[in-house]
């Protein structure tokens, strides 16, 4: 039986124990640092405390100093760590995994260097390997998931990606259940990149939906046309980004797009959009969700800043980013919420002919 150890037990890792198990893993889940009190309520009650489901029979769990227990003799090793842990994981955590056993991350997010490049989480993790002389068989997920939905079996299609065809193929053998569905892409920077992008175009989204309840009222009806038009701005600002990445293909804008649905209907990333649009500071915003350090924030930072750093170069028009460039005046200069639609509209001899 194939051991899984799970490290990290925020609410996305530790929904990964639920088919990680229901399809014959023995599955141990390891808590950070951050997570002691969360993996004691696992221990006495077998239940994540932010779940409403208890976990599959047999799921063990592990402090962190057990982990090294928890990583004995494993199959495969899945990072649960949110992009706030990043650091950790490459500097405790990878160090420690012996270089036969696959690492499958679930942790989005991108950096920005100083020539306006943007590296995803696994190229920075090898680079900082090598740097040792080490080499780990780097994989991530990728694709529309949300944890208690994936908890509850809702029929969720992710993407699987990494370098080594044969190992992917093992790790799907090892998760896929009849409601948790694994593609397969080695395109990592791809993939990555486009379920990363999602996260600051979310937030545009979301403000739509602030601006109509400012308009209307906070509990007036939805208005889906001007989520719909930000929507395609945003689909289509991610397709750009994409080929500046080296990764414009269809499949990959696919999972970016599906991605960027399912997180404009649920989390902090919808609800700071929210009061943004009703007409919030950044800095209000934030207070009201008790000072919360949102992924989303910091990717659209990044992604922006490295679009205006191409743009300063020569190689890239930064007019073609203007939801993007309009988040981050929002985020940065604290600037009220202007969308401009104008800009988002095409002349009739300017429509793209391919993704």
């Amino acid at each position: 039986m194939p051991i899984i150890t799970i490290i990290g037990a925020g609410m996305m890792g530790s929904a990964l124990a639920f088919p990680a198990r229901e399809n014959g893993n023995t599955v141990r889940l390891v808590g950070t640092p951050l997570d002691r009190d969360i993996i004691k309520t696992c221990q006495s009650t077998n239940r994540h405390p932010k779940f409403t489901k208890d976990f599959p029979a047999g799921v063990e769990y592990y402090q962190i100093e057990d982990r090294k227990q928890a990583i004995e003799n494993a199959d495969l090793i899945i990072g649960g760590v949110s992009s706030f842990g990043v650091d950790w994981f490459s500097d405790v955590i990878l160090p420690e995994i012996p270089e036969y056993i696959p690492v499958l991350t679930v942790t989005k997010g991108l950096l920005d260097t100083d020539d306006g490049k943007l590296l995803c989480y696994p190229e920075v993790w090898e680079k900082r390997l090598a740097a040792r002389g080490r080499h780990l068989s780097l994989n991530a997920i990728g694709g529309p998931c949300t944890s208690y939905e994936l908890v509850a079996h809702d029929q969720t299609e992710v993407t699987f990606c990494g370098h080594d065809m044969e190992i992917l193929r093992r790790l799907k053998a090892m998760m896929k259940t009849d409601y948790y569905h694994i593609s397969l892409s080695t395109d990592v920077v791809g993939i990555e990149s486009a379920v990363a992008l999602k996260n600051g175009y979310a937030l545009g989204i979301a403000l739509t939906i602030g601006l109509n309840q400012r308009a209307f009222g906070v509990d007036s009806e939805l208005h889906f046309n001007s989520q719909a038009a930000v929507f395609g701005q945003s689909v289509r600002e991610m397709a750009k980004l994409l080929s500046m990445q080296g990764a414009g293909t269809l499949d990959n804008l696919c999972v970016g797009a599906g991605d960027l649905y399912v997180t404009v209907y649920g989390g902090r990333t919808r609800l700071v959009g929210i009061l943004l649009g009703r007409g919030y500071t950044i800095d209000e915003a934030k207070a009201e969700l008790n000072g919360v350090t949102l992924e989303s924030l910091v990717v659209a930072e990044r992604v922006a800043r490295a679009v205006k750093r191409r743009a300063a170069a020569g190689t890239l028009d930064a007019g073609e980013f203007p939801l993007l460039l309009h988040i981050d005046e929002i985020l940065t200069e604290k600037k009220p919420v202007d969308i401009p639609w104008e800009s988002f509209t095409i002349p009739g001899d300017a429509f793209a002919k391919e993704v």
